[in-house]
């Protein structure tokens, strides 16, 4: 009689399906906090259902949005700090979404890596619901990929796919005209763009993530793992007072690229640099890679992370509004005729 032989398995060749299905299992209560009114089902199924008027809407238009998180993932891989990529992950798509004028509605992600580690896989998708909490956004599925001989041990990479919804007719940019007061809101440090360029920097200082922060607490790699920040709830608000006209998510670009996206032909924007402070990370950035002024606000966000367009007999309603739901205000200037961003006064 022949001896039986067992045969090649999927686990063999990298590939833990009971991990996947041990993640979705721990994920489920992080999901389910996320829930709003709209959604159908939760995790597990072939796909998320979601229902728009029980969401609310009457006569909606669909906004979708996609995103990454960019090489800022590699500090997170080599200090071991991944709780807070997953808010980046979120941020940056729902952050553009109200740049449209709307609401976002659900997010699905995108999470790979060679071998899946629970813990950390865990941790990562956690706060993908975080970021999903804090902007009334539902998580609702996404996909585990496990691909051996794709990734580095303990490397992984992220994307994230958001929906929104708005009325017809509310769209935005809409109204923008000369004129037209130009509303800063703080960030919360470098957000997830230019990673390339901080990371030649932290070389070029000589420092390792573990080194304690010129400028600010604890080390250099915590500090500029801070996530971004998400604009959604203040910024929902605030536009239903009224003289809103266009919203910019500052991204990769900085305000010299991303704020003409919102302005008509023919149409530029004046910015007092005076008008907010420099915070000290974009400073030791500057000063530590010998950054022009002009590098800086075509790379950075300079401590700006959404600039709101408004009527000027709305704008200090509407400062208002925004102040009294977390956010620092600043009046960064105005839009005038022209083409482009013109700027006065010195950041550096």
């Amino acid at each position: 009689m022949s001896e039986q032989r067992n045969g090649i398995t999927y686990a063999d060749a990298g590939v833990d399906i009971d991990a996947g299905n041990a993640l979705v299992e721990r994920i489920k209560p992080a999901a389910k906090r996320t829930r709003r009114s709209g959604v159908m089902s939760g995790l597990g199924g072939f796909g998320g259902l979601f229902d728009l008027k029980a969401a609310g809407f009457s006569d909606p238009v669909l906004v979708a949005a996609t995103d990454g998180v960019g090489t800022k993932l590699r500090i997170a891989i080599d200090t071991g700090h991944v709780d807070g990529v997953g808010v980046d992950l979120v941020a940056m798509c729902v952050n553009d979404l109200i740049c449209q004028g709307a609401e976002p509605l659900f997010f699905l992600d995108y999470f790979a890596t060679g071998k899946l580690e629970l813990d950390q896989a865990t941790r990562i998708i956690e706060g993908i619901a975080r970021g999903c909490e804090g902007s009334g956004c539902a998580l609702i599925g996404g996909e585990t990929a496990e691909m051996p001989g794709m990734y580095p041990a303990g490397d992984f990479d992220l994307a994230g796919f958001a929906v929104g919804a708005m009325e017809r007719g509310t769209e935005l940019p809409a109204g923008v005209a000369e004129g037209d007061v130009l509303l800063g809101l703080a960030s919360d440090g470098v957000h997830s763009n230019g990673y390339s360029l901080v990371r030649r920097i932290v070389e070029m200082s000589g420092l390792t993530w573990e080194d304690a922060c010129p400028f600010a607490e604890g080390n250099l790699g915590a500090a500029l793992l801070a996530p971004t920040r998400l604009y959604v709830r203040p910024v929902l608000n605030a536009l239903g007072l009224g003289g809103i006209h266009g919203l910019a998510h500052i991204t990769g670009g900085g305000l010299t690229e991303n704020l003409p996206r919102v302005l008509p032909e023919g149409l530029g924007a004046e910015i007092d640099l005076g008008a907010w402070t420099l915070p000290p990370v974009f400073r030791w950035l500057a000063e530590t890679g010998g950054m022009q002024e002009a590098e800086l606000l075509k790379t950075f966000n300079a401590g700006i992370g959404m600039v709101v367009v408004v009527a000027p007999d709305r704008a200090d309603a509407v400062a208002a509004a925004l102040q009294d739901a977390g956010e620092t205000v600043c009046r960064l200037g105005h839009v005038s005729a022209g083409d482009g961003v013109g700027y006065t006064g010195r950041l550096l």
